[in-house]
């Protein structure tokens, strides 16, 4: 047995318990289809027909031809114009309030409709459709009205108002950028001329001779020689200082036998040195030689030489002083040169640097020059080309397909419309149905009965089950109650306890023909059965067997009356019945009584099996009485009928009164359509044995022929397997 607690979660449905439930609901889905099936016919046979009319038009841009910095920024140009939303800005110029008032006044609609201008141009709204024909540049708009001739009239000069619309559009953009553009034309020549007349002034002022393009002279020299010139002479002069002054820096090193020595290799004006030294140096070997050929100091030739060195020797130091001031004097001159070669220079380099600015302001002027001169001209270019386009006949708005007079209405659409209606009544109806079934409590399943009212379910009856008793042959529905039988044998924890109430929840379940054919079963299968009509509101068993329920159990509870003598034989062999004798005004007393325990107690010991019908359990007391008396209570529910809660109190009620339940008959199953009890049936139906192999049923007891009471067994019959 399940022993999950009503608290826990339930199972998510899968698929087949979705179809499911579309089958259990079927009636109420099949009813909301044809609801809405036919409100939708009846909507549809009530609308208004209505007739379509369509004109196909393409929208054009207008070529360029009025652009100031060419066709890419032209303000005509289909660049500009075909973008992502051109569409949808052309269907709201078609649909915009200038465009329908000429409509309106162009077919005198306020008369037609009889309405205000207003009025007449919110209808026109809600009757012209605009949309774009996939993968063309074309438009396609559709009025539908319930007059055709009205549709078509309103969808042609829907089309001419919008052509007519659309060109006034154009002609003023035309005219303005037309207007704009030859006021920027006249603003651009007197910006040429001022930029004419600086180039001039900088010509004149600047003294610079214009030869071309890229080719100019100033003065007629090179802006450049002069500085270059002067930059070398200095480095120049600055060269033979640094070397003058090596030189002096050198004498004043020297002595004068040095002096006079370094002196001979220079090679400068007024150098006496050079040729002097040699003398000397001569003269001085013919005065060595003098003296080792063995002349005297005194000797005239010695003294002669002795004077002639002495001179030359004068004159070598007097060309060292006059050679050291021919050098300063050099240096003193070759400073001043350099002084003047540096302010020379530097007047050279900035006459360089404002003859390169100036050069670079006529630059500069000449190319802002060219440029204006050059946007000028094609700023002319584009103004004769926009004047000659604006002169070329131009239609923007080009009608292909003239709007026609419908041969049939295109709406209410009648398959459409009830196509939709059943998709409709179908999606709403399986939502019911799921709904419903999301509300309803009751239980529908075996594991609804296990998880809340805790007990096993002891059988499942089929739906429209008769009386077995009364079918030719071995029903194939007796399986069901063989199950109930052996499962209450088995769910016995006593094999004393033998005597059992069949109550139910409410009326109409369908315990009492449980318990005939439960009866009916156990006495085929050997047991010695009663059937105790303890139902005192309204008995029923008696009816089954068409016996008389004049004497039964009242009167043996309120007389003296043997057991035998409301005790009767049906026609079945092994089942005997109690009825229930005439209706008492107190059921309940009646029943809760020491003679109705002792009655009890006997049929135990006389019977295998005995079986008491009770009355429901939540409507009267007498269930409970009986529940107390008997050993176990089987509580039948029928499918899908009773909420848990009420399940759930009919248990308490039998558990409150100390009764026991054994389990539960789930009654009534549609097993055509409740998919998972059809493994149960087609087991049972399976199983079940051909007539040809019925034999006479176990305990071989003839079927009384007649309905008087008859001695009631003394002892049980076996209590071992039923199979």
């Amino acid at each position: 047995m399940n022993q999950s607690t009503p608290q826990q979660n339930e199972a998510v449905l899968h698929a087949v318990d979705y179809w499911q439930v579309i089958k259990n609901r079927y009636g109420i889905i099949l009813l909301t289809l044809l609801l809405v099936f036919m409100t939708a016919a009846v909507i549809t046979y009530v609308m208004p027909k209505k007739f379509e009319s369509e004109a196909v038009i393409e929208v054009k841009p207008r070529p360029a031809g009025g652009s100031i910095f060419g066709a890419q920024n032209d303000f005509m140009a289909p660049a500009k114009q075909m973008t992502p939303q051109f569409f949808g800005t052309e269907f709201e110029k078609i649909k915009s309030r200038k465009a329908l008032e000429k409509v309106v006044d162009n077919l005198n609609l306020t008369n037609r409709f009889s309405v205000d201008k207003e009025t007449a141009i919110r209808i026109l709204k809600g009757i012209v459709n605009t949309q774009n024909i996939r993968g063309t540049d074309l438009i396609s708009i559709r009025v539908r009205h319930t007059d055709k001739v009205v549709a078509r009239d309103v969808t042609d000069e829907v089309a001419k108002a919008y052509r007519a619309y659309r060109n006034e559009i154009e002609t003023r953009d035309t005219e303005n950028g037309l207007h704009e553009l030859n006021k920027a034309v006249r603003d651009q020549e007197d910006k040429v001329e001022e930029r004419r007349k600086l180039l001039a002034t900088i010509v004149n002022t600047k003294g610079i001779i214009y030869k071309g393009t890229d080719s100019f002279y100033q003065g007629g020299v090179d802006e450049d020689q002069g500085a270059r010139t002067a930059l070398q002479e200095f480095e120049k002069l600055e060269s033979d200082r640094m070397q003058l002054q090596s030189q002096i820096s050198s004498l004043m090193k020297y002595d004068s036998d040095q002096l006079m020595a370094y002196a001979a290799g220079l090679n400068l004006p007024d150098n006496v040195i050079r040729n002097l030294l040699p003398q000397y140096q001569e003269a001085m070997r013919h005065f060595e030689t003098l003296k080792i050929n063995g002349l005297g100091d005194n000797h005239p030739t010695v003294l002669a030489a002795v004077k002639q060195i002495a001179g030359m020797k004068t004159q070598l130091d007097e060309g060292v002083v006059n050679l050291r001031a021919t050098l300063q004097a050099q240096l003193d001159l070759a400073d001043n040169r350099l002084k003047e070669v540096e302010k020379r220079k530097d007047k050279t380099r900035e006459d360089a640097i404002k003859r390169g600015l100036d050069a670079q302001d006529y630059v500069d002027a000449k190319r802002d020059f060219e440029t204006d001169q050059q946007l000028l001209q094609n700023m002319k270019l584009k103004q004769i080309s926009a004047a000659i386009t604006d002169k070329i006949p131009f239609q923007s708005v080009e009608v292909h397909d003239q709007p026609m007079i419908s041969e049939g209405p295109v709406s209410p659409n009648v398959t459409l419309n009830l196509v939709l209606g059943a998709v409709v009544g179908l999606i709403f109806g399986v939502g019911i149905a799921f709904f419903l079934e999301y509300l309803d409590t009751s239980v529908k399943s075996l594991e609804d009965v296990e998880r809340y009212l805790q007990v096993p379910v002891l059988g499942v009856i089929p739906k429209d089950v008769g009386i077995l008793y009364k079918q030719n042959g071995m029903s194939p529905d007796a399986e069901a109650y063989r199950i109930l039988r052996t499962n209450i044998e088995f769910n016995r924890k006593n094999p004393e306890d033998n005597a059992i109430t069949i109550v139910s929840g409410g009326a109409g379940e369908g315990k009492s023909t449980t318990l005939v054919n439960l009866a009916y079963i156990c006495a085929q299968g050997g047991y010695t059965t009663l059937m105790i009509d303890a139902d005192l509101r309204r008995p029923r068993l008696h009816t089954f067997f068409d016996i008389n329920n004049s004497v039964g159990l009242t009167n043996y509870l309120t007389t003296e009356l043997m057991l035998e003598d409301v005790i009767l034989q049906t026609p079945v062999d092994n089942l005997y019945f109690m009825p229930s004798g005439i209706l008492p005004s107190d059921a309940a007393g009646i029943l809760n009584s020491r003679r109705m325990s002792e009655l009890i107690q006997d049929v135990k010991q006389r019977f295998d099996l005995v079986l008491v019908d009770s009355p429901p359990i939540l409507g009267v007391s007498d269930a409970s009485v009986l529940a107390s008396e008997v050993d176990l209570t089987m509580i039948v529910v029928q499918h899908r009928k009773l909420p848990r809660n009420m399940l759930l109190r009919v248990k308490h009620a039998v558990e409150n009164v100390g009764g026991n339940v054994i389990g539960v008959v789930l009654n009534n199953v549609d097993v055509r359509s409740d998919s998972q009890y059809q493994y149960y049936t087609s087991y049972y139906t399976y199983y079940a044995p051909a007539e040809s192999q019925i034999g006479p049923p176990v305990g071989g007891a003839s079927v009384a022929t007649s309905s008087k009471p008859q001695a009631a067994p003394t002892a049980r019959g076996d209590d071992s397997e039923l199979y």
